[in-house]
């Protein structure tokens, strides 16, 4: 282990969107006559590509009570107009963005002008910091994973978990309330805890999760990641597979900082992979199985999304959501280039 995080060190660490909510259903696993299905109470359901803003429309025009949004990147004119049409129904509709992406800092000014409350996260220009959280609180139903909001958002490939958990979904409206205070100049941290439920920035209960995930897994790792730099996370990976786990990686080819883990990885023996995208188009997804659990989320697997950056990741081991996880790895690893 000591020799691997050594070598790790030397390397250093189109078209618009389409109409409103439109597109292929993305619900993996289901067809699209469920799309519209609410979940039963305790459920979850893992959705996928463009479908995620299937559930994204019907989650805002649904909401009776409340709509709470935490995006990093918010930069569609559908989702605005979905926001300032439930606040006109009377739900409570509050928005947390990042201030350093121009197209929030335009959709805030939009959202202003049809008195939606929003807030700007505070970020720590000093470190680099971003607040790179996608959530969406719709009444008691709840959706997180790595999809921005953003015009062409929907061109890319990644996963969001819908889920109607209620400790999940607490800790989730927790966490959006510690966010808004922090953004209104009142700091109130949530403490930390265990959970299917993790952030970073308070805390790194993101690195812990998948160092859990990394340090139990016997029968397999199948990963997506966008970005791949972080040196416990990929000594994890090779501690893995020396264990005897299946151990696969696709990484997105457009990410320089990749080049340097894909060669470690395979030096450890790890199989690795590029997913095949086509210009314009991202492997956004920070997803991996570990046996039976499913961890999915905003953060890169990097310094900075793992302590850095404030972050929001959910697991779950629902079997309907871990097997069309695996279908989809499946399909993507036949796909993609040594």
């Amino acid at each position: 282990m000591v020799c691997l995080l050594f070598l790790l060190s030397l390397g250093g660490c189109s078209s618009p969107a389409s109409s409103p909510f439109m597109g292929r259903s993305g619900e993996a696993g289901v067809g699209p006559r469920d799309a519209a299905r609410k979940l039963a109470a305790g459920e979850v359901r893992l959705w996928q590509d463009a479908g995620i803003f299937t559930l994204v429309g019907r989650l805002l025009g649904s909401a009776e009570r409340r709509l709470l949004v935490e995006m990093y990147e918010l930069g569609r004119p559908d989702v605005v107009e979905g926001l300032s049409t439930a606040e006109a129904r009377g739900v409570d509709v509050r928005v947390v963005t990042d201030p350093t992406v121009t197209a929030s800092r335009k959709a805030v000014q939009q959202l202003d002008s049809l008195g939606v409350p929003e807030r700007a996260y505070p970020v720590d220009d000093a470190r680099h910091q971003i607040d790179h959280v996608k959530l969406l609180v719709a009444d008691g139903e709840a959706a997180v994973g790595g999809m921005n909001w953003g015009a062409h958002s929907e061109r890319n490939h990644d996963y969001v978990l819908e889920t109607e958990v209620t400790v999940d979904v607490d800790r989730l409206v927790r966490i959006f309330e510690q966010d808004w205070a922090l953004a209104g100049g009142h700091p109130s941290p949530v403490p930390a805890q265990a959970g299917a439920v993790a952030q970073t920035a308070p805390g790194a209960e993101i690195r812990r999760m998948l160092a859990h995930g990394l340090g139990r897994a016997v029968r397999r790792v199948l990963a997506e990641v966008y970005t791949l730099t972080d040196a416990e996370v990929i000594a994890g990976l090779v501690v893995a597979h020396h264990r005897g786990a299946d151990v696969r990686v696709v990484l997105d080819p457009n990410q320089s900082y990749n080049l340097h883990a894909f060669a470690v990885l395979r030096a450890g023996g790890v199989e690795v992979r590029w997913y095949p995208v086509p210009i314009g188009v991202l492997l956004h997804a920070k997803i991996g199985l570990f046996d039976a659990e499913l961890v999915l989320g905003s953060a890169n697997w990097t310094l900075s999304g793992l302590g850095v950056n404030h972050e929001l990741d959910i697991e779950t081991a629902d079997a309907g959501a871990v097997q069309a996880y695996a279908n989809r790895f499946e399909s993507d690893w036949a796909r993609s280039r040594a």
